[in-house]
C-alpha cells in the first residue's frame, strides 16, 4: 500500500506541473460551470481507540502515530457565483494506525499464551501489559459541503465513508495474569502472550469529516481536516475486546489547486 501511494502522489506532483505549464482547456470550461479540482498529500496523527477511555486501561506508557500517508484528489461545485457555497466529493487513499503500550487491570482478552505457567489458546481478563500495532489502509470518499469564509479560507464539513483494503491489528500482552473465565476465575501467570484481530476488523466504516484549507499562494494550499469515526472497527459481535474502538485522526499536509 505505501508503494503504491508513493507512486501516485508522484503522478499527481507531475499533473499538477504539467497543468501550470499547459493550462488545458478543460480547466477553463470547468471553471465555467463552477468546477473546481483539488489534489492533496499529507499525513494522518491520531489513533484507534475506546471513546472515553474505559477503567481497564489503567496508564498510556507509550503512544506512537508512525508516517501514516493520506493522498486525496476533489472535485468541488460551486453553487454561486461568488464561489461562497459548494459541495465536495472526492477519493482518497490513507493509512490510519499507531503504535501503543499500556498497562491494564481486568481487561477482557483473547490470546495465545507463549511462556508462563500455562501455554496456547486463552481468553479471561488480563493484568499487566499490552503492545498494539494498528497499521490499516482505506480507500475513503469524503462528501462535504464547502464554505468560503474569506477569499483564503475555505471550511468543509460532512460525513466520509471508507473501505478497508488492508488491516493489521495485533500485538503482545506480558508480565500479567489472566483470569479465567471471569474476573474471580482461577489467576494463570503469563510472561508473553500474542493476539492478532485483523482478520475481524470492519471492511466498512464512515464518520464524519470537519476540516479548513487556508490558500497560502495561487495554487498551493494547507488544510487540515479531522475525520472521526461513527462506527467502531470490529463488528458489533466482536468479543475477542470487550469495548467498542474507533478511529479519530487528523489528516494535515499541502495541497494543489487547479
Amino acid at each position: 500500500m505505501m508503494k503504491n501511494i508513493l507512486i501516485i502522489l508522484f503522478l499527481l506532483v507531475s499533473m499538477c506541473l504539467h497543468a501550470e505549464s499547459r493550462k488545458p482547456k478543460g480547466l477553463i470550461w470547468s471553471a465555467f460551470r463552477g468546477l473546481e479540482y483539488r489534489i492533496k498529500g499529507g499525513f494522518n496523527f491520531g489513533g484507534t481507540s475506546p471513546l472515553p477511555l474505559p477503567v481497564e486501561i489503567r496508564e498510556i506508557k507509550s503512544f506512537r502515530p508512525g508516517m501514516q500517508i493520506a493522498i486525496e484528489g476533489n472535485v468541488i461545485k460551486w453553487f454561486d457565483s461568488n464561489k461562497r457555497w459548494g459541495g465536495l466529493i472526492g477519493i482518497r487513499l490513507e493509512n490510519k494506525g499507531m503504535k501503543t503500550d499500556a498497562r491494564v487491570k481486568n481487561y477482557f482478552m483473547v490470546m495465545d499464551a507463549a511462556s508462563g505457567d500455562v501455554t496456547g489458546h486463552m481468553e479471561g481478563n488480563w493484568t499487566g501489559c499490552v503492545k498494539t500495532n494498528v497499521k490499516n489502509s482505506y480507500v475513503t470518499i469524503p462528501l462535504q459541503a464547502v464554505f468560503k469564509a474569506s477569499p483564503r479560507w475555505d471550511v468543509k464539513f460532512g460525513p466520509y465513508v471508507s473501505i478497508l483494503t488492508n488491516g493489521d491489528f495485533s500485538g503482545t500482552a506480558y508480565d500479567g495474569y489472566l483470569r479465567d473465565g471471569n474476573p474471580v476465575g482461577p489467576k494463570v501467570h503469563v510472561s508473553e502472550a500474542t493476539y492478532d484481530f485483523s482478520s475481524d476488523l470492519r471492511t466498512f466504516q464512515w464518520g464524519i469529516d470537519v476540516g479548513g484549507e487556508w490558500r497560502a499562494y495561487r495554487h498551493l494550499s494547507v488544510y487540515a481536516d479531522l475525520t472521526w469515526g461513527l462506527n467502531a472497527i470490529f463488528p458489533d459481535d466482536f468479543k475477542s475486546i470487550s469495548f467498542k474502538m474507533y478511529n479519530v485522526y487528523l489528516n494535515f499536509g499541502f495541497g494543489y489547486v487547479f
